[in-house]
């Protein structure tokens, strides 16, 4: 696990104390701090370290910087069931207060965001609020994120570095996954029964691009014998019928498809429009059984509000579409199934709007024994 907060002051120390019972700390781990200027903003000190070797399915508390609060957090299982929350285009408004009591009110074991946290757009201490609008519930489960486009922060000419803040305050375990960049990395859950890929909408991704040829390689070290369930998130959806943000994933998906499908991915999952969709197996802009299951989940409270215009007639290919604040539950249950279900939100209960059950493509012999063989050479 790595551990990351911030200080006002910046000779804290970036020390992490850990143990398996309150205020008994048996283990100790030294990190990094860093810091960053925009404009006329001076950060915190931001702390960050990692922890470890750790019991899996353990509660862990833990002091930051020798002093200050006690924290917990429970480390994710090392064989199934395990399970994700997923909710993207988070924010920081009454309806993203509201998405994360729902999410809190039901255990879970990870928490993906498929990019666009914090909404500060330029404006610096919204990222500090948005740490302490999420600190009780990212300081007690991991928390694994891509960017969005409002990460980007940049401004041509005046201020012409990209993702600033984010990389600053988000690290993610980018070199551990042989990645060049904290824009795209992959990690293993469960063992190594879950791969999870992070991929970067707002960064190169052609053919010829460090990201690219990092997917090709992380694709190709893949064992579907020892991990059956693959999962992408990025934030720009390849599949839309609603009419905001279309066709802005089209390049990316060009790009980038055909190297998902050979591999046989089985979820994909995307924030960036403000309503929740889910598609049926799809490649190439047609259903096909062993492509990848598309959601759009960029439904979690932000400031922009929805995007409740869809077109019509609807695709065949879109299964479910609401226009709705809410977040998404996957539940890996073992090798071949798992359940997804997305939770609407309203005035007290999260509802269960929509559901489905999914079957791992590593467990259908006609989809791996039919993988491409140009793809199969090329990964």
């Amino acid at each position: 696990m790595r551990v990351t907060w911030v200080t006002d002051d910046h000779e804290a120390p970036s020390t992490v104390e850990y143990g398996t019972a309150p205020g008994q700390y048996n283990a100790m781990a030294r990190g990094e701090n860093t810091s960053y200027t925009y404009f006329f903003y001076s950060s915190g000190e931001i702390h960050h370290v990692k922890i470890g070797p750790l019991k899996p399915d353990t509660t862990y508390y833990y002091r930051c910087g020798g002093c200050g609060p006690e924290f917990s957090f429970k480390t994710p299982p090392s064989t199934f069931p395990i399970e994700f929350v997923v909710v993207g285009d988070l924010g920081q408004t009454d309806w993203t207060k509201s998405t994360l009591k729902h999410v809190e009110s039901k255990d879970y074991d990870i928490f993906l965001l498929p990019g666009d946290l914090s909404y500060a757009d330029f404006q610096q201490p919204l990222w500090d609020s948005f740490g302490r609008l999420v600190e009780p519930t990212a300081s007690h489960r991991p928390w694994m994120v891509t960017e969005g486009n409002h990460e980007i922060e940049m401004l041509p000419i005046i201020y012409p570095h990209r993702f600033k803040a984010y990389n600053a305050r988000w690290l993610m375990p980018y070199e551990e996954s042989g990645s060049e960049s904290n824009l795209y990395y992959s990690f293993d859950v469960a063992g190594r029964s879950i791969h999870i890929i992070m991929l970067g909408s707002y960064t190169e991704f052609d053919s010829d691009s460090a990201q690219y040829k990092w997917l090709q390689q992380d694709l190709a070290k893949i064992d579907r014998k020892m991990t059956p369930w693959v999962i992408v998130l990025l934030h720009a959806p390849w599949y839309n019928t609603n009419t905001a943000h279309q066709g802005e994933g089209e390049s990316m998906r060009k790009a980038m498809e055909q190297l998902l499908y050979g591999a046989r991915v089985d979820i994909v999952f995307a924030g960036h429009v403000h309503a929740y969709e889910r598609f049926t197996r799809i490649h190439d802009n047609n259903a096909d059984s062993c492509g990848p299951v598309y959601v759009t989940i960029g439904d979690g409270g932000n400031r922009e509000g929805l995007a409740m215009s869809y077109k019509n007639p609807r695709s065949p290919l879109s299964m479910f579409r609401e226009a709705s604040f809410g977040h998404g539950r996957l539940r890996v249950l073992n090798h071949t199934h798992a359940h997804w279900s997305w939770h609407r939100n309203n005035e007290t209960d999260a509802v269960v709007a929509d559901e489905v059950w999914l079957e791992s493509l590593s467990a259908s012999k006609t989809c791996m024994g039919q993988q491409p063989s140009s793809l199969k050479d090329e990964l």
